[in-house]
Formats: structure tokens, C-alpha cells, sequence
């Protein structure tokens, strides 16, 4: 019969109460709590604080997965100088996440290129890093979602993480018409999701705009009765430079002459 190291044996029964983090970490814990002289009080502290960070650390990354946004641009990263949007109280509001648990609804409005998906996304890892799950969806995607959860299986896993989420980013509202079908389950979404869920929609048309788009005022009339009941529309100006041509990268040099 083989002799295992007391160590050893406390790692075994770490992995059987589903301590996975602890029991890779314990060796090292209790080297530092011998040459530390930590009291049982502070071993425990260390141990127990060990694994929650590596679990909450799990978690942000599972979220972050689950989320799929586009690309990974945080709220450190957003210059408000760049935009005439908000200020800097309002940022302030914005990361406080309150507007969150109130489930309201966002809508950031403007031009192409603008900042709009960026801060969307931003205030998405924000809400991840605060423990929250965020889904991040183009309407395309979202109609094609809800058209095939049916008979997908990719869909339906898709469509579960979305209506999980604490925060779910819709990107593009209303860049092309959708037929009717579409329209009323895109109605049929919002609906169910009222009251359950904030949201942040990025567009380049105003809610006045969106009956064309859907083909059907009535219909268009009950989503915004639903989303603007709690709602912060953040018009982005026409003027505002566009943030991808300010940031391009070029091929050719500004001071390259024609020959």
C-alpha cells in the first residue's frame, strides 16, 4: 500500500470537495504558512481567499467567452475627448452599473464609426468584471438566432446565454429591413426579456426611424413602448470625427508624393 504525504492526502481531499484551485495551491500555502508563521486564522483567510479569486478569475473568463464580442476594447481605452456624446459625469453614471439592476435600456445613436460599439462593448467587460453575464449580438445574428433555435443546436445554446445575461448588447438595430416574420419575433424577444434584462442597442437610425424598417407601426410602436419605458438615448453628432478613420492604419505615408 502506497504512502502518501500528508500534503498529498489534503490535496486529495481538496479535489474531492471540489477545491480544484486550493489543492494545485497548497503546497505553496503551507510553505508560506510555515516560514510566515501564519496563525490558523490567516491559513484559513489565505486558503479560502485563494479560491474565490481563482474562481471568480474562472468565471470572468467563462463570461467573457460567453459574451462573444466583436473585439476586446475597454472603458480605460474609451477617450471621451474623441466624442460629444457624454461627459464625464455621465461616464461616471454609466460604470456605476445601477442603470443595470433597473434594467434599462441604452440606446447609442449616431454615425458609423463614432465610438458607439466601442462603448457598448466597454461598458460589457465592465458588467463582466463586476460578475455580471453580457451577451453581445448583432441584430442580424439575433434574427437568425431566433429564426433556428428551433431545429439548431448552436442557435439554441446561443439563444440560452443570451436570455442568461444580466446585459444584452444588440449591434446594428435596424441597419436593414426585416421582413415581417422577423420583426414579430424581434418583438416576441423584447417583450419576454422586459422587466429581466437590461439592454444597450447601438444604431445608426433614431427609434423614429424604425417602422420602415420593420415594416409595421404597430408593431414598431409596442418594441419602443418596451424599450424606451426605462430608457437613455446618447446621440453621437454627425460632427464628431469617425474613430476608425482617425485611428487607421495607412499603407501609404501622409508625406508620400505621387510620382
Amino acid at each position: 500500500m502506497a504512502i502518501t504525504s500528508p500534503a498529498t492526502d489534503l490535496q486529495e481531499k481538496c479535489k474531492s470537495l471540489r477545491l480544484a484551485e486550493t489543492a494545485k495551491e497548497l503546497p505553496e500555502l503551507l510553505r508560506s504558512a510555515e516560514s510566515e508563521n501564519w496563525t490558523y486564522h490567516e491559513f484559513i483567510h489565505q486558503v479560502l481567499s485563494h479560491e474565490l479569486g481563482a474562481r471568480e478569475k474562472k468565471n470572468i473568463e467563462r463570461f467573457m467567452k460567453w459574451a462573444n464580442f466583436p473585439y476586446h476594447r475597454t472603458l480605460a481605452e474609451y477617450d471621451l475627448g474623441e466624442q460629444s456624446a457624454i461627459g464625464e459625469r455621465q461616464f461616471k453614471l454609466l460604470k456605476e452599473l445601477t442603470w443595470i439592476d433597473n434594467h434599462f435600456t441604452l440606446i447609442l445613436m449616431g454615425p458609423p464609426g463614432a465610438g458607439k460599439t466601442h462603448l457598448a462593448v466597454g461598458l460589457g467587460i465592465h458588467a463582466i468584471e463586476d460578475g455580471r453575464q453580457v451577451a453581445f449580438v448583432s441584430m442580424a445574428e439575433l434574427v437568425h438566432i431566433l429564426k433556428t433555435r428551433e431545429y439548431a443546436s448552436k442557435s439554441r445554446t446561443r439563444y440560452k446565454r443570451i436570455i442568461d445575461s444580466e446585459l444584452v448588447i444588440i449591434d446594428d438595430v435596424m441597419y436593414m429591413s426585416i421582413d415581417p416574420k422577423e420583426a414579430n419575433l424581434f418583438f416576441q424577444f423584447i417583450y419576454e426579456r422586459y422587466d429581466h434584462t437590461a439592454f444597450i442597442l447601438t444604431s445608426n437610425k433614431g427609434p423614429n426611424e424604425w417602422g420602415r424598417f420593420l415594416g409595421d407601426q404597430t408593431l414598431t410602436a409596442a418594441i419602443l413602448d418596451r424599450l424606451l419605458h426605462r430608457s437613455e438615448v446618447i446621440s453621437f453628432s454627425e460632427h464628431d470625427d469617425s474613430l476608425r478613420m482617425k485611428h487607421r492604419k495607412t499603407l501609404f505615408s501622409d508625406t508620400m508624393a505621387p510620382s
